[in-house]
């Protein structure tokens, strides 16, 4: 174990990436786990009571239009000054004050490596996720098909699509691999690509269970699944410290990390003939919709920006979950609803945040934690174990432990790319049942060419 990891952990057991596909398939149901219909206009059944899971997760009601006052009691989990409403933040000497002008109804920023929350605001209050929720999709999806697997569309897979849904531009009757299917999600935000995956996944009900018990395990307790894709619909919600939990865990692996910090790729079209009679298939340039990491004409591309994910609805208005690095350290920040409609408005809170957060690390005293995953405690790897890629090549994401070089680069004519520098991430558990990756958590660290 390199010597950093050897200073920050207090207790040394390696998670392999055998035991993250364990938890992520096969870990218990809580009871408190909502079974919602998969329809936009359905509504979850409410948890069980009982359980500590389905307390906390019945502490705070969902509301689909939430007012602009967070609710007098919201969960504590991962501190008790998480549960307050407002800005809590414990600024030591030398620290800089937050930024101003922040007006998103809920935001945090953590270390993604230790789990400490450096600052939060209404942390745990219940708000509609929007195309976020996406994170959570993937989280879940993600390890069941390999990349190359060959999937033709039929009709039944794009039925109710939410109106004014973000697409990809999926035919019927035309043929994707997953890895199409996939680069859909995280640039196109394609709610129509997600249909397909859930479709192959035994269908929008299943994978809407799936997802709310993934989120269970991984004590994602404010969030309730009612559509994979984000789209507004009565009590699906989660919340800033949910979202942040979801791409802490999404991170960890290697698929997840590549497509949410790809640029541009090249996107299968329509089949045709031309002019010679040969059958061919058209391709069109897609662009991920994450501004901080393409950039845009009032804001630019944020320093050591690696994903994660974005959305926006009427009623979620602007939502983003958002992992940077700099120095050796990696914050996540989630941002949800601005009340400030300028332009690109959550991006710049976020990147207000980000800055922040990467010069008050260190002068503060955090205020929480993100937890881990319910089945870390239970990981019983040895110390020093390989783990590898597992799977066939290029198929499910898995957590990458071995140093891998790659490039997530778009091919298209402006030839964007992104340059992966990977150099091995693991999962360790610690005291206080608190996980966290590598500090060569294997991010991108620039973008080296541009248009």
């Amino acid at each position: 174990m390199p010597a950093p990891l050897k200073q920050t952990a207090r207790r040394t057991l390696l998670v392999t990436s055998a035991t993250l596909a364990s938890l992520a398939l096969t870990a218990p149901v809580s009871l408190a786990a909502p079974t919602p219909k998969p329809k936009p206009t359905a509504s979850p059944s409410a948890p069980v009571s009982g359980s500590p899971a389905a307390k906390d997760k019945a502490s705070a009601s969902a509301s689909t239009s939430p007012s602009a006052t967070p609710p007098g009691k919201m969960s504590s989990l991962g501190g008790a000054r998480l549960g307050q409403a407002g800005t809590q933040v414990q600024l030591a000497g030398g620290a800089p004050v937050l930024p101003k002008d922040l007006t998103a109804r809920s935001w945090i920023v953590a270390d993604a490596q230790s789990g400490e929350v450096l600052a939060a605001h209404n942390a745990h209050w219940r708000l509609p996720p929007a195309s976020t929720m996406k994170m959570l999709f993937a989280d879940t999806l993600l390890p069941k098909f390999p990349r190359t697997t060959q999937y033709k569309v039929q009709p039944k897979d794009l039925e109710d699509l939410g109106a004014g849904s973000s697409l990809v531009g999926i035919k019927e009757g035309e043929t994707y691999s997953v890895d199409d299917l996939w680069l859909g999600v995280f640039l196109r935000s394609g709610n129509d690509a997600v249909h397909v995956l859930s479709s192959m996944n035994g269908g929008v009900a299943e994978t809407v269970k799936q997802m709310n018990e993934h989120a269970e395990e991984l004590q994602a307790l404010d969030t309730s699944v009612v559509s994979p894709d984000g789209y507004d619909a009565p009590h699906q919600v989660s919340s800033a410290y949910d979202l942040t939990l979801i791409a802490r865990s999404g991170l960890q692996k290697k698929d997840f990390r590549e497509y949410s910090s790809t640029v541009t790729a090249k996107f299968p079209g329509a089949t045709t003939k031309n002019k010679k009679g040969k059958t061919v298939r058209e391709t069109f340039e897609i662009q991920n919709t994450n501004r901080l990491l393409t950039g845009d004409y009032d804001i630019s591309q944020y320093p050591g920006i690696a994903g994660v994910k974005n959305g926006n609805t009427t009623n979620a208005g602007a939502t983003f979950t958002g992992v940077a690095e700099r120095a050796g350290r990696v914050l996540l920040v989630t941002v949800m609803n601005p009340e400030k409609d300028d332009h690109n408005e959550v991006y710049k809170e976020t990147a207000a945040l980000f800055d922040w957060g990467f010069q008050a690390a260190g002068k503060v005293t955090p205020v929480g934690e993100l937890v881990p995953p319910k089945g870390a405690a239970q990981a019983s790897a040895q110390p020093g174990a390989n783990s590898g890629e597992g799977g066939e090549a290029g198929g499910a994401g898995n957590v990458s432990e071995k140093p891998v070089a790659g490039a997530v680069a778009g091919n298209g004519s402006g030839g964007i790319g992104i340059a992966m520098a990977i150099t091995g991430g693991v999962l360790v558990l610690l005291a206080g049942a608190a996980f966290l990756v590598n500090r060569r958590w294997p991010l991108p660290d620039l973008v080296r060419r541009r248009r």
